[in-house]
């Protein structure tokens, strides 16, 4: 076993975490849950949606059955929507491909939507304990500063020398141990900013600390001009609803509900024509909102109006009148979930 290993799996079992909602368990339904909630989202803010998830879909069963739009709704403001959606399928080929039961191989498990190599490595050791190494955020940025690998990890040919690697680092027991032993690491004490190496149970053999590169390792996603995007939405209600459209899967917020858009170069009174097969007056300009997506900035500009009567035969394809008050069943992207809030 690598004096790596030993020292990182000693160090687990004194302070790394314990308590965590999804440790204690070789039940790959609920690994795999907390492993597609934590890619991209901090553990702090996907606890409460892991939880109410588990109340809703106790088992892959009850996921596969549910409709999509009932998973977006729970799914709403954690973001990533692919995540979701890919969920949503997986469990349905669980079902239908597999009989009910998680495949046993991090290589079957990749077959599965969403579930890419690191996570399948995750659920196959966690779960069925198999040999296999993970290569998340966290095992990046620690592998990259111990060992002082340099180049940004998302490249392709640094990332094959991360796995080479991590796969050569395996201890031959501990395999209960050693992955969460990683994670716990660089969750807890070589973070990202301000890394506590006074702590860590590696810092003596640790590249960066020992040449000052902790602040330059892992090296940073290349900066690239971040688009500005507009768009114009429409906020129409009617005897205390609200007309919402559901998007298309394949695109920003797929799935979700948002607000009607308009064409550009439309008016409101026509973008309302449109869709209400009506003229809709007294549009008010509602102050722009700004929401970041990961590789471009979005600038929201809602009009707002109000109509006296629900229009007749609007309501059909994409487009719904949803009373306020069952506005938080549905799934919404988070600056609309705001905008109707406010």
């Amino acid at each position: 076993m690598s004096d790596f290993a030993t020292r990182l799996m000693a160090w687990q079992r004194q302070h790394g975490r314990h308590d965590l909602p999804w440790q204690n368990t070789r039940d790959p339904y609920r690994v795999w849950l907390s492993e597609i909630m934590l890619q991209q989202t901090q553990v702090d803010t996907v606890i409460p949606y892991y939880l109410r998830f588990l109340v809703r879909f106790p088992d892959v069963a009850a996921l596969a059955a549910a409709p999509l739009d009932e998973v977006l709704a729970l799914w709403a403001g954690l973001g990533y929507y692919a995540r979701a959606r890919n969920l949503h399928r997986a469990a349905q080929a669980v079902m239908s491909e597999h009989g009910g039961r998680f495949p046993a191989t991090a290589a079957l498990l990749t077959s599965l939507p969403g579930i890419g190599r690191s996570t399948a490595a995750a659920i196959a050791s966690f779960c069925y304990g198999e040999r296999v190494a993970i290569l998340d955020g966290n095992v990046k940025r620690v592998l990259c500063r111990h060992f002082g690998i340099s180049g940004f990890p998302g490249e392709r040919a640094v990332e094959q020398q991360l796995w080479a690697l991590a796969e050569s680092l395996l201890p031959e027991t501990g395999l209960e141990i050693y992955p969460q032993a990683q994670m716990d690491l660089g969750a807890t004490l070589c973070t990202r900013s301000r890394p506590r190496c006074e702590a860590c149970p590696l810092s003596e053999s640790c590249h960066a600390r020992a040449h000052g590169l902790t602040a330059s390792l892992p090296a940073p996603r290349p900066k690239k001009a971040q688009p500005q995007r507009c768009a114009e939405l429409l906020l129409i209600e009617a005897e205390g609803a609200v007309l919402l459209e559901q998007r298309p899967l394949q695109g920003i917020w797929g799935g979700l509900f948002s607000l009607p858009e308009m064409i550009e170069g439309e008016t409101p009174a026509q973008a309302a024509l449109r869709y209400l097969g009506q003229a809709a007056q007294n549009w008010e300009a509602l102050p722009p909102v700004q929401h970041v997506f990961t590789h471009f900035r979005l600038q929201i500009q809602p009009w707002r109006t109000c109509l006296a009567h629900v229009p007749p035969g609007v309501a059909q394809g994409a487009l719904r009148w949803v009373p306020r008050e069952a506005l938080a069943q549905l799934g919404l992207p988070a600056p609309i979930r705001k905008l109707l809030e406010t």
